[in-house]
């Protein structure tokens, strides 16, 4: 299956960050859009695209496209596209989800329905086979109708990415893994530079800057979907994932990554989770309010997901809360921090407007990434003079 193109989902706001990693994996980009990013591949790509990148939601692989201002045209659309090639007799094939932007056409069970129908009659006339026990594995469709442009994906992944498989022990409310990696990604933070999350909750920030220093592949430890298509991607373009997966850890590495949290409960849950992941021992977490926040190290991040305000009681705590916060940052000098909150009075009550800001949907909800950018640490080669 050469040259095949995938559509990779994330959240909004993030596409850049997710454009330069399909680029580090080696794969050319061919369109950015909003929430999404379309790349072409080799035959491996779907395996190493979902074992690999931090920041996507999911991998889909894209079948076809075609405007459609009328169910006839969506029928006759739908029923052009090869679905013999890409299915094998017994499958289980369904349209999964459908999201509808502008379109004439924007009922989901409508669509979902009438493309069902186009799918199994394009499969009747070129396999002759008359009923579908639909008892082999699933290929689930996702498809995006945007300005009457019709765009139909197989979803390989299954289970979204952002389940990575270590969260043993969650807490409410955490930070999902890709929205914690993207963060990360968002600042210029290296392993030889200490990182701090003085809300580290179930210890996703801190775990996934830690999975980045070992060089751990966020999707080594779980199945994806299309494993069981093995008409469409090869075993072995999988087992050669997970072996280059294997290869590329890093077991010597240095770093100091801390997680504090104010609820002991989540500490405990926090270490299990880093455990589960592999990087307990990268990792120191303390049971700490954010008022005790303080190192004697320069040049350090603050990479944090604080509380939001989303229920009444915390929104009446949440201006002491974050000036403790801009408290705790002025004692650290020349340290950087990247907070991101959909509470709208971060800065003032920080006490210092950020350097930049990045609007991120964090799915319905509408957050910011506030960057107050610390100095840079002097070049090896200054320091020798």
């Amino acid at each position: 299956m050469a040259n095949i193109t995938l559509i990779a989902p994330c959240h909004f706001g993030l596409e850049a960050v997710l454009k330069r990693e399909i680029q580090d994996l080696g794969y050319k980009i061919t369109e950015v859009d909003d929430g999404r990013v379309t790349f072409t591949g080799d035959d491996h790509a779907v395996a190493r695209s979902n074992i690999f990148l931090r920041t996507a939601e999911r991998i889909l692989l894209k079948v076809g496209e075609f405007r459609a201002t009328t169910f006839d045209q969506l029928f006759e659309g739908t029923k052009a596209l090869p679905w013999e090639d890409l299915l094998p007799n017994h499958a289980k094939f369904w349209v999964a989800k459908v999201s509808s932007v502008k379109s004439r056409l924007f009922s989901p069970s409508d669509i979902q329905a009438v493309m069902k129908k186009a799918m199994v009659e394009r499969m009747r006339i070129y396999t002759g086979i008359t009923w579908f026990p639909e008892d082999g594995p699933s290929y689930p469709l996702r498809v995006t109708i945007k300005k009457d442009l019709v765009t139909v994906a197989l979803d390989t992944s299954g289970t979204s990415l952002h389940k990575r498989g270590y969260r043993v022990s969650p807490v409410i409310a955490p930070i999902s893994e890709t929205l914690a990696a993207a963060l990360i990604k968002l600042s210029p933070w290296h392993p030889d530079r200490i990182l701090v999350d003085p809300f580290c909750g179930s210890g996703t920030i801190p775990i996934e800057a830690a999975m980045m220093a070992k060089h751990i592949a966020p999707g080594a430890k779980r199945d994806f979907l299309a494993e069981t298509w093995e008409s469409l991607v090869a075993r072995d373009s999988w087992m050669d994932a997970r072996q280059e997966a294997k290869m590329g850890i890093k077991r010597d590495v240095e770093t100091d990554i801390q997680g504090y949290d104010i609820d002991p409960r989540a500490v405990r849950f926090a270490r299990k989770n880093a455990e589960a992941a592999g990087v307990e021992d990268l990792i120191h977490f303390q049971t700490r309010p954010v008022k005790e926040l303080s190192h004697p190290k320069k040049y350090g991040f603050i990479i944090t997901n604080p509380p939001y305000g989303e229920r009444l009681q915390e929104q009446k705590e949440l201006p002491d809360l974050y000036s403790q916060i801009g408290e705790a940052f002025v004692g650290l000098d020349s340290w950087s921090m990247y907070l991101i909150t959909s509470y709208e009075d971060a800065e003032r009550c920080i006490g210092r407007k950020a350097d930049r800001n990045r609007k991120i949907y964090n799915g319905m909800l509408k957050t910011y990434c506030y960057q107050f950018l610390g100095s840079k640490p002097p070049r090896k080669s200054d320091l020798r003079g």
